[in-house]
């Protein structure tokens, strides 16, 4: 802070008897017009009242019209707002910091700027505060614009939970209430000289000190917003300097917590966020000093905080990439990321009950990093195969009066794969399976008891995976049932469907003397290869008629073809 504080508005000082505010929202500000007046207006708009309200904002040097702004507000709301100015600090902790100072508030809440609240947050807020006697409330926020905000923790209304045994790691923004007697007991403060992440020393100590933390879900009280030229500090930073503010915060957590699980539960959101994102597709492209010294860093906290708990707990994209930063192999971490990014995962290794994933270095001497780093410790891997199993053809294959369907797929495993079942299963997967497309099936529930026949297997010849020829037998009944792959990963079996991926499918066709039948491969609306029976009842009627033309019109195809 320099120089004296030029004030625009204000409220006295609480020694006239009056009734201090029941909140201080304190807002730090630099450059974010037009949202700061979205901000403001919000703030204005509490459903807890003027009379009950506080607002603190500290114009970090701005000169793009935010100053102005803010003292327009001051002087509209004289009695709820002061604004103090002061030359750019280079982040917000400077001006949070003097926002504290001047806090009247029984408790604080701080907001982004660029960022505002829901119309009845505050009152909503400190009233789940008085009732649970909590110290800190984590109020439900929500992304804007494109801006991620972890969603784990505001599953339900929580009036007392732990900082170790929550998703409360993962939030870790000052975007919260606290009572301000907790911050002003233990002289909670930010750093002012940590550009990136200067808020995560505060609320983790917060955190650590308070007898209790609460969690309001079911309002929407903050809106995080992700400006047009996404200028926001954090996407400013560059690589290095996120790498050092981060080992001050992982520094900063140590000191609070002694070695353990309560350590390792806060460190690991460190490691799955902060390092990791470090780790991105842009590594490759970093000049290779740059990469050097990422690498460095890393491994000097990786050495000092990542646990063998930790590492198992990790899963094996995030660790191979730690171990190869760890070893100092710079260049097999930047093929594993360009790989990776360029064709998506690779395959699996299968020896047995045991899985590996077969990024670069793996059991390279050159690169020393033991096999656990690379192997799939009892992760769910079902996106991966199930983005690794490709459809190639399918074709009707019939003896007598026995219809089979041929498929030739592509799995992204090499190795042991005497497991590998496909089978034609009744019934939609579950809701759960969307997202990966695949499953791992619970240990209750066994194979499909009538599998086709896996004529084949043989590794691709890119070793990209392993090529699949299966028989399925078609039933001579009224049926509508998906082709799915069966196969054991570390010790668990996975259901994966099979896409067709726009490929053709064989034309539709009739089969059976006795008992006519049509049979059709078609893909459903989730792209999944379906197949369906059903008798034909009317021998000599339409039934029958239908698809004889069919058989005409495919032969007139073929021959045309």
């Amino acid at each position: 802070m320099t120089g004296p504080a030029d004030v625009a508005g204000g409220r006295p000082p609480d020694v006239t008897g009056n009734r201090p505010p029941d909140v201080t929202v304190i807002v730090a500000v630099y450059n974010t017009m037009p949202y700061l007046t979205e901000c403001l207006n919000s703030l204005m708009a509490q459903s807890i009242g003027l009379d009950r309200l506080e607002v603190i904002a500290v114009d970090d040097g701005s000169t793009d019209g935010s100053g102005p702004e803010l003292d327009r507000f001051a002087a509209t709301y004289p009695d709820t707002v002061t604004v103090l100015h002061q030359a750019n600090s280079g982040g917000p902790a400077a001006p949070s910091n003097r926002g504290l100072e001047r806090a009247t508030g029984r408790f604080v809440f701080f907001v982004g700027s660029d960022d505002r609240l829901g119309d009845e947050a505050l009152e909503r807020l400190v009233a789940y505060a008085d009732e649970h006697g909590s110290d800190i409330v984590v109020g439900r926020a929500v992304g804007v614009n494109g801006r991620y905000v972890h969603q784990k923790l505001y599953e339900r209304n929580a009036p007392d939970i732990s900082l170790y045994d929550s998703p409360l790691p993962f939030t870790l923004a000052n975007t919260k209430l606290f009572r301000r007697s907790l911050v002003e007991e233990h002289g909670l403060r930010f750093p002012e000289d940590l550009p990136v992440g200067s808020d995560q020393p505060f609320t983790i100590e917060a955190c650590v000190r308070a007898r209790r933390i609460s969690v309001l879900a079911d309002y929407v009280c903050y809106y995080a917003v992700k400006r047009g030229d996404a200028s926001n500090i954090t996407y400013r930073a560059d690589h290095l300097s996120r790498l050092r503010c981060t080992a001050r915060i992982m520094a900063h957590a140590a000191g609070l917590v002694e070695p353990g699980p309560q350590r390792d539960a806060l460190l690991s959101r460190h490691f799955t966020w902060e390092l990791s994102k470090l780790l991105l597709a842009d590594f490759p492209d970093l000049p290779a000093v740059t990469r050097k010294s990422l690498c460095d860093g890393i491994a000097e906290l990786l050495d000092a905080y990542y646990t063998d708990a930790l590492r198992d707990g990790t899963g094996v994209r995030r660790r191979v990439r730690f171990g190869l930063a760890r070893q100092g192999a710079v260049e097999a971490l930047s093929r594993a990321v360009a790989e990776e990014t360029r064709q998506g995962a690779p395959p699996f290794l299968l020896e047995g009950d045991r899985a590996f994933a077969l990024y670069p270095g793996f059991r390279d001497p050159a690169v020393g990093l033991d096999d656990r780093y690379y192997e799939v410790l009892g992760e769910t891997v079902a996106g991966r195969l199930a983005t690794g199993t490709t459809f190639e053809s399918a074709d009707w294959d019939q003896h007598g009066e026995d219809l089979g369907v041929t498929v030739r797929l592509r799995l992204a495993v090499t190795g042991d794969t005497s497991s590998v079942t496909v089978a034609l299963a009744q019934g939609a997967m579950p809701q759960s399976a969307d997202r990966p497309g695949a499953r791992r099936l619970p240990p209750t529930q066994p194979r499909p008891r009538s599998p086709g026949d896996v004529t084949a297997t043989e590794a691709a010849a890119d070793g990209t995976g392993t090529r699949v020829l299966a028989r399925l037998p078609v039933p001579a009944a009224k049926s509508k049932k998906g082709v799915r792959v069966y196969l054991d990963v570390a010790g668990r079996t996975y259901e994966i469907p099979v896409r067709t991926e726009g490929r053709p499918m064989p034309l539709a066709r009739r089969w059976g003397e006795a008992e006519p039948h049509r049979v059709a491969a078609w893909p459903n609306t989730k792209g999944r290869l379906v197949i369906t029976t059903g008798p034909l009842r009317e021998r000599g009627g339409w039934g029958t008629r239908l698809w004889r033309v069919l058989g005409s019109l495919g032969s007139e195809r073929k021959r045309s073809g």
